[in-house]
């Protein structure tokens, strides 16, 4: 529940309840917190437990945590057969290392022109020419 709490932010917690409750009634708010919290679990896993009995066998290996979309998404990238091959076969950093080339050459100088029928095709990386700016009409307003 707290996996994210630094030792700094530990100690603050403890001087603030010492400074605000007191040292004597501090003891006592903790165990009154905790209780508030044992509490809020149980509540929490007898609502979880009549839902699955609620939904029936179909829904037997059902999970909460699954309604994560996070969660659920990354139960479905490594459970389905037919996503594991297309992840396994698509090598990303592969991908990011051509494209980087690509751009890295393509800044290091101007390379010289394709050959007229040899498939190059045009630069993609490069930005395309502005297009020409047209003169604006004057407006008249007498003519409307």
């Amino acid at each position: 529940m707290f996996n994210d709490i630094g030792a700094l932010e530990l100690v603050t917690i403890v001087v603030l309840g010492i400074l605000i409750f007191g040292p004597e009634k501090l003891p006592k708010v903790i165990q009154d917190v905790t209780g508030f919290i044992r509490k809020i679990r149980a509540f929490s896993d007898s609502a979880k437990h009549d839902i699955r009995s609620e939904l029936g066998p179909e829904f037997k290996d059902f999970e909460f945590e699954d309604l994560n979309p996070k969660t659920f998404i990354r139960k479905q990238l490594t459970e389905n057969e037919d996503l594991q091959e297309i992840r396994s076969s698509f090598d990303l950093r592969k991908e990011l290392t051509e494209v980087g080339d690509a751009v890295k050459s393509s800044a290091a100088g101007p390379e010289p022109a394709a050959a007229p029928g040899s498939g190059a095709g045009p630069d993609l990386l490069k930005k395309p020419a502005a297009p020409a700016v047209e003169p604006r009409s004057r407006f008249d307003a007498d003519a409307t």
